[in-house]
This record gives structure tokens, sequence and C-alpha cells, in this order.
């Protein structure tokens, strides 16, 4: 449900990191906890994140939940297919249902998020 390759903001967002550059997503208990989603609002492509602010929204039928970046960069992608399709967040949180590519401004920032078993053990303790 966690995937271990991931690693997880405790605002429930998830980057996969691969050379400086990092795909980034919601996780299994965020969209669970949102509802069906009905909008996803995005950044365009180049974009400037900064860890821990909002970048964009999801939508769903219960409420709108801010998007906040997992690290500081330049969104280089954007997937357009949320705008036509918003379910996918739901149906595949960590494939299909991604939000935006980074290219990383400092990859030493992953450094303070965390491991799918620290991200579960939060998880737990809010529960």
């Amino acid at each position: 449900m966690y995937p271990e390759d991931l690693l997880y903001t405790r605002e429930h967002e998830w980057i996969r990191a691969s050379g400086g550059r990092g795909t980034v997503g919601i996780t299994h208990f965020a969209q669970e906890a949102l509802g069906d989603v009905v909008y996803v609002e995005l950044p365009e492509a180049g974009f400037e994140l900064r860890a821990g602010e909002p970048f964009g929204a999801v939508e769903s039928v219960k409420s709108v939940s801010d998007l906040y970046a997992p690290v500081s960069g330049t969104v280089v992608e954007v997937n357009r297919e949320l705008a036509g399709h918003p379910e996918l967040v739901n149906q595949d949180p960590y494939g299909e249902g991604w939000m935006v590519v980074v290219a990383m401004a400092d990859p030493a920032e992953l450094e303070q998020l965390l491991s799918a078993a620290a991200y579960q053990d939060m998880l737990k303790e809010e529960g």
C-alpha cells in the first residue's frame, strides 16, 4: 500500500526520486480520505516549487485539499491526463495518478522526508 521506493511527506504526498528529478503524487491514505476526486489543480511547467509550500489542490466530493511540495525545484512535467480523468488519483495513486515531475533544486531535501515505514508509523500515531 505504501511502496518502499518512495519518500513521503507528513501532508501525505509522495516522491519517486531519480537522477535529480522527482515524480510527485498523493498517497493511498490521502486519496482514500478525500473520497472520489473530481478535479485536480496543478501548476504549469516552469512553476517553481518550494519545499513544504502549496503548489496545487485536489478537489473531491467531500472537500478541497492543498498539495504540498515535498522538495524545492522547477516543475518540468504535468500529468495532463488528470484534467479529463481525475479519478486516476483514486484508482492508481502511485502510477497513472501522479501529478508533477520536478527538477530538484537540492536533492539533499529528500533526507527530510519519511520512509514508507516511518510514514506508516505516523499514520498509526495519528490514527
